[in-house]
């Protein structure tokens, strides 16, 4: 994935440790819980990304390697 992508990944976890923080100061324990889903919203978007990012560059590699590059 992009750069964007992983700018993305990044706000919506730093959206989630605020929210998780504000719910524990506060003792909202849904915003709390929120703020926990948000983060690992952020981590399953992330390691898919990784992942897209890993298995793109195996293709590269296998078309160089067939086209002699």
């Amino acid at each position: 994935m992009g750069i964007a992508d992983n700018a993305k990944n990044k706000a919506e976890d730093l959206k989630g440790q605020a929210k998780e923080a504000a719910g524990s100061a506060t003792g909202n324990r849904d915003l709390e819980s929120e703020g926990k889903a948000d983060q690992g919203k952020a981590a399953v978007k992330d390691t898919v990304s990784r992942a897209a990012d890993k298995v793109k560059d195996g293709v590269e590699s296998v078309k160089d390697k067939l086209t002699g590059h």
